[in-house]
């Protein structure tokens, strides 16, 4: 895994490295069918003009902008430790007329705002990450909700059979590492999640891609 430094924290930039920054919306188009799993994810958490809602980890701010022109009064809040990302993220709106607000910080911070979300929305960052940080960043992201708030998260998770574990070891784990990435290949994303529904998860559409499976979740927090 190649860190970035935030202050005094660090966390994985958009593939795996800084200098890969630049041509991460054409990798992500090229190599995960991006069109399928994206409009998947937005019919899933089908946004309202009436809600407030949080993408953490937005990366350069595709899925935001999406969620924004899907609802146009909603308010879009866009959240990444990556600076770089967030400006890149920042001139796709802005040339497109969109009106979104760019944050900078971790998935933990949303533990600052409890109960403040509709919904709050993840995708592609989670297997990057630390197990403990994916632990705190799920708790902190369902508890940023408020009552019948949903999660939704799209992600790397089990890998279902031989070859997609192969494609995810070709890919994902050479550009991000085994250490974090090998978690979520075991099932550990779905587990997380299970806790935090008091029952057993499983995903609401699975994705295969030359990269892996990606697989999409749903969690709603109780009234």
């Amino acid at each position: 895994m190649n860190e970035r430094e935030t202050g005094e924290q660090a966390f994985t930039p958009a593939l795996g490295r800084a200098e890969f920054t630049r041509i991460y919306d054409f990798a992500i188009r090229l190599l995960t069918r991006e069109q399928v799993w994206r409009s998947a994810l937005l019919k899933q958490v089908s946004p309202r003009n009436d809600e407030t809602i949080l993408d953490v980890g937005c990366g350069t701010g595709t899925f935001a902008i999406m969620l924004k022109q899907k609802a146009p009064k909603a308010q879009i809040v866009g959240l990444d430790p990556d600076p770089e990302v967030l400006a890149l993220a920042g001139r796709k709106a802005e040339s497109k007329g969109i009106d979104v607000k760019w944050r900078q910080g971790f998935a933990r911070d949303t533990a600052r705002t409890p109960a403040a979300y509709d919904k709050a929305v993840s995708s592609l960052m989670f297997h990057q990450m630390p197990m403990a940080e994916k632990r705190v960043g799920l708790e902190a992201m369902f508890n940023a909700l408020r009552p019948g708030g949903e999660l939704h998260i799209a992600d790397y998770a089990h890998q279902p059979d031989r070859n997609m574990r192969r494609l995810f070891r070709w890919t994902v784990q050479r550009i991000d590492g085994v250490e974090d990435t090998q978690p979520n290949a075991d099932g550990a994303l779905e587990e997380m999640l299970a806790e935090l529904a008091g029952e057993k998860v499983m995903p609401v559409r699975v994705v295969r891609t030359l990269t892996g499976a990606i697989s999409l979740f749903r969690l709603t927090r109780p009234l």
